[in-house]
């Protein structure tokens, strides 16, 4: 058996599962004087939302190279963290508010193993890949001082996914964890830069299981000299 298929057999159950609270999409762009405009501001939707290798059917990616493309399409932020910030800013963040798709209780965004799959729903599995980095985009949308720097800090920046299998999602629908990388290395690792030992595991288990890593880890990876 696999390295992959045993990690699917072991977490199958073993991760626990989470709920899908909110499901959002761009409520309307926005101006913004460094890119133009901004499709940030996404609001909570009832019903189900058709999910394709991109992204969500009604939402927007005004720019595919920060913010979108396969290993991009959808970004997922936690209710806990949600809430941290919350507390700190003291006022309400609603779901969409950071410009996440998913807002998601019961299951770690920011502390996600890279690579790992969920199952949302009956049909849609999505697989961890990225950590978000913020901009000055997102500091505007917040308005909020030094906020690039506070969010970098706090580290709890949720994550983005890649859609493996499409589908129709709902708020409300389970996420169940289906298969994690024996490799351990979290999305909030690669953000705050792994270790030599982290970037090894994560190279080994390319190898070995021949799932190649995003390329911007890989460009990370590069960058800090553990990579060709």
């Amino acid at each position: 058996m696999s390295a992959q298929a045993n990690a699917e057999t072991a977490n199958h159950h073993g991760p626990g599962t989470g709920t899908l609270e909110h499901v959002c999409v761009v409520h309307a762009l926005k101006p913004d004087r460094g890119i133009g405009v901004t499709a940030i501001d996404k609001r909570a939707v009832p019903g189900p939302v058709k999910v394709g290798k991109i992204g969500l059917y009604a939402d927007v990616q005004a720019d595919r190279v920060h913010h979108g493309g396969f290993d991009q399409a959808v970004y997922a932020y936690s209710e806990a963290e949600a809430q941290r910030w919350a507390l700190e800013l003291v006022r309400e963040i609603p779901a969409g508010y950071f410009g996440e798709n998913l807002r998601v209780s019961s299951r770690a965004t920011t502390d996600a193993i890279v690579g790992e799959r969920w199952r949302i729903g009956r049909d849609v599995v999505v697989e961890v890949t990225l950590p978000r980095t913020p901009c000055s985009t997102f500091a505007r949308h917040v308005r909020e001082d030094d906020w690039v720097a506070r969010f970098t800090e706090r580290g709890d920046v949720g994550c983005y996914l890649r859609v493996v299998r499409v589908g129709k999602i709902r708020a409300g629908d389970s996420i169940e964890v289906v298969s994690r990388p024996a490799h351990g290395v979290s999305v909030r690792d690669v953000f705050t830069g792994p270790t030599p030992g982290q970037a090894q595991a994560m190279l080994d288990e390319q190898a070995a299981t021949g799932v190649p890593l995003p390329e911007k880890i890989l460009a990370k990876l590069r960058q800090l000299g553990f990579a060709e």
